[in-house]
């Protein structure tokens, strides 16, 4: 009598995953996230100080949660991956959720293809004002976000922080997707943000000549926008958009002219006391 072999097993064991993430004041969205990534082994959040329900919402999901003070984008997300504990870490911001078709792929991934790179990038598709944008320079905003841990770090400084991967890196079709702004005021609150930022790293030796050419740079970034990349597809969201973006391309530019005059010039009755 000839012995069959015993059935070969192809199943092969699926890489371990930790979800990051940095919070602060997120109540209103963080719960659309976390549920988004309930197939992870692990969920650890970095807070900054949070003074709403947000922890309260992060332990409700068996979240790991951690209180940091603010280092900024890159030096924050570096903290949080550093306290993952898993094979796999996918890097996520409040505002995004991972839909079924990509955590089906995220699996898969980690499973297939865990041994063959050592991070993953995603497309990103935005909803804004009641729209998913596909043009503009919105999509597919590739982002860096699934790393072998160990294998990656967040670099970078104010607001251009990237996932920096030591090794090949795949890229996924389905996308994360980003709910970019609340409203049009939380736009404008972000723009004169990231603008104020800007400006305390950026100094000019011809001041009046940079806020002259911030108009034209502004609308340059206006036809980019609606016109070369096509933004006006997305109807008036698109038109939207590339206001916003010219109007944040000038506001860098003159708080930079605005830093000058306040550097060199005294207030008109500073001396009103000696006379």
């Amino acid at each position: 009598m000839t012995l069959s072999s015993p059935p070969s097993n192809n199943i092969s064991k699926r890489a371990s995953l930790s979800v990051v993430i940095i919070t602060k004041n997120e109540e209103d969205r963080i719960g659309n996230l976390l549920r988004s990534v309930s197939f992870a082994d692990e969920i650890v959040v970095v807070d900054s100080g949070s003074s709403d329900r947000t922890l309260e919402i992060c332990r409700s999901y068996g979240a790991k949660i951690l209180h940091q003070k603010w280092l900024g984008y890159a030096g924050q997300k570096q903290f949080a991956m550093k306290n993952a504990s898993c094979d796999w870490i996918l890097s996520l911001d409040a505002d995004e959720i991972i839909p079924d078709e990509t955590r089906l792929e995220i699996l898969s991934a980690l499973t297939i293809e865990a041994d063959t790179a050592v991070g993953f990038s995603f497309p990103r598709l935005s909803w804004y004002l009641g729209k998913w944008i596909y043009h503009g320079g919105w999509f597919p905003d590739r982002k860096v976000r699934l790393v072998r841990r160990g294998a990656g770090r967040w670099v970078g400084v104010a607001l251009h922080e990237k996932l920096e991967v030591y090794g090949t890196v795949k890229l996924l079709k389905n996308p994360i997707r980003h709910y970019v702004y609340r409203d049009i005021s939380d736009q404008i609150r972000t723009v004169n943000t990231f603008s104020s930022t800007f400006a305390t790293q950026k100094k000019s030796r011809f001041p009046q000549f940079y806020l002259a050419l911030g108009f034209f740079h502004a609308i340059a970034k206006f036809f980019e926008c609606a016109i070369w990349k096509l933004g006006v597809l997305d109807g008036l969201q698109g038109l939207v958009i590339a206001m916003n973006s010219a109007f944040y391309v000038f506001l860098k530019h003159a708080k930079v002219w605005e830093s000058s005059l306040s550097s060199h010039s005294e207030h008109p009755d500073s001396h009103e006391n000696q006379l």
